[in-house]
Order: C-alpha cells, then sequence, then structure tokens
C-alpha cells in the first residue's frame, strides 16, 4: 500500500522512488483474497453453493475466483467437490511468524497496557506442556513481582495455567493430562470459563497475586494469556479487569490477522 505522506512515496517501477499519485489496490485481488479470509473462518471444506449464498456472490462470480485459488495452490477440493485451504497457507503463517517474531509484534501492545495500569505485563504460551512467557514489559513501580522472559509457571497454580488449561481444546487438554504437570481441579477450570479470566494467589511466593485473560487466534481457540503478578495489596481487579480484556482483544485481532485500516 502506498504511503500517505507526500515526498516518501516510493516508485513501483523502480522500488526506490516515489510511486505515481493516485495509484489504487486492484479491486480484483482484493475481492479475491476476501475468499482466502473466508476460508481461514471456516472449520470444514465448503462447498460452492455455501460460499456464492455467505459471500453475497452470483454463483458464476464465486466458482471463477475459488478457480483461480484452486490454480493458484491456495484451496483444492476434497472428494465431495468442497472447497478448503491447502497446506500451502501454513507457509504463510510460519514465514509471518518468523520474520516478525510473537514478542515483537505484541509488545507494544503490552506497553500501553503496562503504561495504562503502571504493572508490569506479560504474555504467555504453552511450551513443552508448561506456560512460558514469551513477551514481557516493566514498570517502574518499587515492588514487583520478577518473572523474566522465559520463565515456565505452573499449570494448576498460575492464572496463565489456569486459563490455558480451561480453554484448551480437547486433544490439547488430553495430552496435558498425560504429562507429569498437575492441572488444576475442574471446579477451578469451570470458574474460569464462566468468568472470562483467572486470578491465582501466592503459588510462588506469598503476598503476591497473579491474574492472566485469554488470547484467541483465528479460529477463535485460546493459545496465549496476558497476565500481571503484583503484590496482594495493591491488587485491585475492578481497575485492571478491563484495560487487560481490552489488550488481549487486540493482540488477538494481531493473530487473527484483523488490522486498522482506517
Amino acid at each position: 500500500m502506498a504511503e500517505q505522506s507526500g515526498g516518501n512515496r516510493k516508485d513501483a517501477s523502480s522500488g526506490q522512488g516515489r510511486e505515481p499519485a493516485g495509484v489504487r489496490p486492484l479491486s480484483t485481488v482484493l475481492k479475491t483474497l476476501e475468499i482466502i479470509d473466508f476460508f481461514s473462518r471456516q472449520g470444514a471444506p465448503v462447498r460452492l453453493g455455501a460460499v456464492s449464498s455467505d459471500l453475497g456472490l452470483s454463483r458464476a462470480t464465486a466458482y471463477q475466483r475459488l478457480f483461480t485459488l484452486v490454480e493458484a495452490g491456495w484451496l483444492d477440493q476434497d472428494a465431495t467437490g468442497a472447497y478448503r485451504l491447502t497446506m500451502f497457507a501454513t507457509r504463510l503463517a510460519a514465514a509471518a511468524l518468523e520474520q516478525t517474531d510473537l514478542g515483537t509484534r505484541v509488545e507494544p501492545v503490552l506497553s500501553r497496557l503496562a503504561d495504562r495500569i503502571k504493572e508490569t505485563v506479560s504474555l504467555a504460551v504453552i511450551d513443552r506442556g508448561l506456560p512460558c512467557i514469551v513477551a514481557r514489559v516493566e514498570t517502574n513501580t518499587l515492588l514487583r513481582a520478577v518473572q523474566q522472559i522465559g520463565t515456565m509457571l505452573s499449570l494448576d497454580g498460575s492464572a496463565s495455567g489456569r486459563v490455558l488449561c480451561a480453554f484448551a481444546e480437547g486433544h490439547i487438554l488430553d495430552r496435558l493430562r498425560t504429562g507429569e504437570h498437575p492441572l488444576p481441579t475442574e471446579e477451578i477450570m469451570q470458574k474460569v470459563r464462566a468468568d472470562g479470566y483467572a486470578i491465582s494467589s501466592g503459588y510462588t511466593q506469598s503476598g503476591v497475586i497473579g491474574m492472566a485473560v485469554p488470547v484467541f487466534d483465528a479460529r477463535q481457540k485460546v493459545i496465549a494469556t496476558v497476565s500481571l503478578v503484583q503484590p496482594e495489596g495493591r491488587f485491585d481487579l475492578a481497575a485492571i479487569l478491563e484495560p487487560m480484556l481490552e489488550a488481549a482483544a487486540e493482540i488477538s485481532g494481531l493473530l487473527q490477522g484483523i488490522q486498522d485500516r482506517s
């Protein structure tokens, strides 16, 4: 997309100068790419009629775009004739993660959250069967719990572990259950699902409280948490819940490819 700041636009012909004024994206390409976005939100192959009706396209137009994506290697058809994404899409996802790692992508969001609530905040994912901190933004508060990037947390005792277990897909939860690390009780996990967040207290040291909220991927599956650990005397759920949920929603949007196009 062309830069909007006058003298800094790039020239498409040379790659180094400025683009001609008035350049617009190719609408046919954008409309075809909408098909890929549509399939990224499906849980199963989709037939031509459903694509046509769901996207408000004529069958001929839908077929033309599907055929284009099949020829390009983005889609194929199963034995019933329904369309589905090919594994080619995984190459793009892997490249995106490699070119800009997860921590780098979410750091601006975590920084804004830390400034807003004046607390150190982290992002954690499951790694080798345990929650692991993969991004962190510190504040200058005098009293804070120290948890560096790479710190492994408890599944049953930490707020992040409770969220990641409570919202885990069935096969992931089964795999965690067969591991060596204890899981939260079903009662705790039911409460986390009902509340939409988890709180833990004193699992590594007395006098601290942890809180975590879920981050969702493009399939609306929980793959990470936004969390904090702070001294018990400073913990105020009413003050931090909304900011943390908003930050988690913003990170979810990044992971789902939702961008601010305003």
